[in-house]
């Protein structure tokens, strides 16, 4: 039985980080520098936007029709990475993460400072080991407490300490005017953002 050459494929889409001769699997979040003036970067800087340049290689080679929807996606996914280490700049230094700071932030905006964890999951839309995981971090440094549901002997409800709203408050303060006041965009520009990523919610079933 006589061995087959191997079949040669077509051309593959380049991934956004090789218009910038970054290796693909994780090696960019390796590389990747602290935040650098309020922004976090890449060393060296680059002299063209990654992003750009993938787009004009998605043209390239043939995939037109697809190559705004790339940019808008990369996009999005380049934003997020910007803002979260800009968030978590903040956060670090008080001991928290992100998904410790919405709890706790989620917990104080209730009337009795308490939540079953099942709909305190479903408010953060994250799934229930996340929340179980936030909770016995923040539970361990005296931030919450976790105590069972009155009324229901299946729940447990965890509840905001005054030291978890101490450190709550003090982290707002300083991602308000660290990063939430100068967000980096216009506010018309902020304004047009939330109502486009808004659509973007909306359309995946986030909300009705």
């Amino acid at each position: 039985m006589k061995d087959h050459p191997a079949r040669r494929e077509g051309p593959r889409p380049p991934h956004p980080s090789q218009a910038r001769g970054e290796p693909r699997d994780g090696a960019i979040e390796a590389r990747r520098g602290p935040l650098q003036g309020g922004r976090f970067s890449t060393s060296p800087p680059l002299p063209v936007d990654p992003i750009e340049e993938a787009t004009r290689q998605w043209r390239a080679h043939g995939w037109d029709d697809a190559a705004d929807g790339m940019a808008a996606v990369t996009s999005l996914m380049r934003a997020q990475a910007i803002v979260l280490s800009r968030v978590e700049e903040v956060l670090r230094p008080l001991g928290l993460s992100f998904a410790r700071y919405e709890l706790l932030m989620l917990l104080s905006f209730t009337r009795s400072g308490a939540l079953p964890m099942a709909r305190a999951g479903a408010l953060l839309q994250v799934h229930p080991a996340s929340v179980t995981n936030a909770a016995t971090r923040l539970e361990a440094a005296g931030l919450v407490r976790r105590r069972p549901h009155p009324d229901d002997g299946r729940a447990v409800l965890v509840e905001i300490t005054e030291e978890g709203r101490a450190v709550a408050d003090k982290a707002t303060a300083e991602l308000n005017a660290g990063v939430v006041r100068p967000p980096g965009l216009t506010e018309e520009q902020v304004h047009t953002q939330v109502g486009v990523v808004r659509e973007l919610r909306r359309g995946a079933g986030d909300f009705p």
